[in-house]
């Protein structure tokens, strides 16, 4: 962190994207991150939600299958049928959180699908940056800019006092440890795969394709990346990345996705996991990638609310996990809910 910066870049959120620097990726920009290690079992934090039963039983088996230490567990208790968490009760249990975990812990596996929202933020944000009113918005405004995003910061919780989260969520323990599963399958190495970036005829929703051409560049000699007119993917093999903009998407489980493979929708309300005419980003995870993203409340057409396909591949190519990657894709963060295996990690082993 550059201490001659103004106070409010040296805060957990920054108000503008001078405070940041680098805005987007571009090709062959190297950071001194590529030649570093990335988060590991040791820097994870556990949240385990002791009033829920598959909670429970998804974190035993992370625990156990990831190699967490023990230390790093934090048990709490809060109502588990509820969609939004309010206020007051997030409060006391991010308390707790922090009072138990070590200062080493840079992120969170939060280990439950509902609730995933606190208020107006994602419950995933909300646990990084604390309930905060800047990560929400009235209306179609932006929302605040996270010091994270496109950052070289491999301790995010001492270099921005902020720890990103992502919820393994799964409707039952069986989709749960399968993903959890795929996590590690992925770090044996990439095997292969396809960053297929689609551009539909959504007008509303078709919005990310400006960055498109960057991430073909940048990732030209690491993994094929394919520009798709269209609406959807049908029977494709090799699936490492799709990212679109529809409401849904169709043929979905006819794909066959990589282990360490993300999928997700630019749409309002892709992370509201249960009940709305959207398609949920549960289903992403339940067609077999390993990570998704979904904003929580209307967003409105800001494409900094979703993530930058350019600076994911550049990050994930360069052996980061998947929580460091997907955080540091997304320069508006507070409204947005990450699901996933957060330290599935295909690329690491060329580092």
């Amino acid at each position: 962190m550059n201490a001659s910066q103004p106070a409010v870049c040296r805060s957990k959120w920054a108000l503008s994207l001078t405070c940041i620097g680098i805005v987007t990726s571009q090709p062959g920009h190297a950071h001194a991150q590529d030649r570093r290690a990335s988060l590991g079992p040791a820097e994870l934090g556990v949240i385990v939600n002791e009033a829920d039963a598959l909670s429970r039983s998804i974190a035993d088996y992370y625990v156990r299958r990831r190699g967490i230490p023990t230390r790093n567990i934090a048990r709490v208790r809060f109502e588990a049928t509820n969609d939004v968490l309010a206020q007051a009760e997030f409060a006391r249990i991010k308390q707790e959180v922090d009072r138990h975990l070590p200062a080493t812990v840079q992120a969170l596996a939060l280990t439950w699908a509902r609730p995933y929202r606190v208020d107006c933020m994602s419950i995933t944000s909300a646990f990084a940056f604390g309930f905060d009113p800047a990560g929400c918005a009235s209306g179609c405004q932006p929302t605040a800019i996270s010091r994270y995003y496109d950052s070289d910061s491999r301790a995010p919780q001492r270099d921005y006092g902020i720890r990103p989260a992502m919820s393994l969520a799964a409707l039952n323990l069986e989709q749960a440890r399968a993903l959890i599963d795929r996590g590690i399958e992925a770090d044996r190495g990439h095997r292969g795969g396809t960053a297929y970036l689609l551009d539909t005829n959504d007008r509303a929703r078709n919005a990310r394709t400006s960055a498109y051409s960057t991430a073909r560049e940048l990732a030209a000699d690491r993994v094929h990346v394919q520009i798709v007119k269209a609406d959807y993917l049908e029977n494709r093999r090799d699936v490492l990345l799709y990212e679109t903009g529809v409401s849904q998407v169709p043929k979905l489980d006819s794909n066959q996705f990589v282990p360490g493979a993300i999928g997700d929708h630019l749409t309002s309300f892709g992370g509201n996991l249960f009940g709305t005419s959207q398609m949920s980003s549960l289903r992403w995870l339940e067609a077999g990638a390993t990570a998704s993203y979904g904003t929580v409340v209307e967003p409105c057409a800001f494409t900094a609310k979703f993530p930058n396909p350019a600076v994911l591949l550049r990050h994930y190519l360069a052996g980061e996990t998947l929580i460091e990657a997907y955080w540091k894709s997304v320069a508006m963060p507070g409204q947005g809910l990450f699901i996933g295996e957060p330290l599935a990690r295909p690329f690491g082993l060329a580092h």
